[in-house]
């Protein structure tokens, strides 16, 4: 398990959290901020083939400006995934996916509004969603580790 100033062998302190991780440690913090981008970077790289449908079920929504709200959904899908991914800025991005997640459940997985036929899948992509949210704020609270770019950085 990780400690906050271990220096037996094989612990790597990582940098931007100041905990002591196992290669092991460094490997599923890897793998999980992979599992976690790869919900984002495809949605993101499919709303720019189809904008004018994205935007078309953004306004069926109701929120306004759907157009810009794509190109937000987009920006945040692509760059915060693919920042995820390399593990640069790692806190930052974490935490800007989990805002942008927040605040688009309610949007888009109203259940409590939806037809029965319905309520229980919507339901289930709500609660998903803010799962989803949660492993996003477990990653902007103790960053990437080693094996990313964030770990790559050393503090003089």
């Amino acid at each position: 398990m990780a400690t906050l100033t271990s220096t037996a062998p094989g612990y790597a302190l990582d940098s931007t959290s100041g905990l002591a991780l196992t290669p092991a440690q460094n490997l599923m913090a890897l793998i999980g901020r992979i599992l976690i981008a790869v919900l984002f970077i495809p949605a993101g790289w499919a709303k720019i083939g189809g904008f004018a449908g994205t935007a078309g079920y953004i306004a069926s929504k109701g929120i306004p400006l759907p157009e810009v709200a794509a190109a937000i959904a987009i920006a945040a899908e692509l760059v915060l995934g693919i920042m995820l991914v390399v593990g640069f800025k790692t806190r930052w991005a974490a935490l800007g996916l989990a805002i942008f997640v927040a605040v688009i459940t309610p949007l888009f997985h109203n259940y409590w509004a939806m037809p029965e036929a319905q309520v229980m899948m919507q339901k289930q992509a709500f609660f998903k969603n803010y799962a989803i949210v949660g492993g996003l704020l477990v990653l902007a609270a103790f960053g990437a580790g080693a094996y990313s770019m964030d770990g790559r950085r050393r503090v003089p």
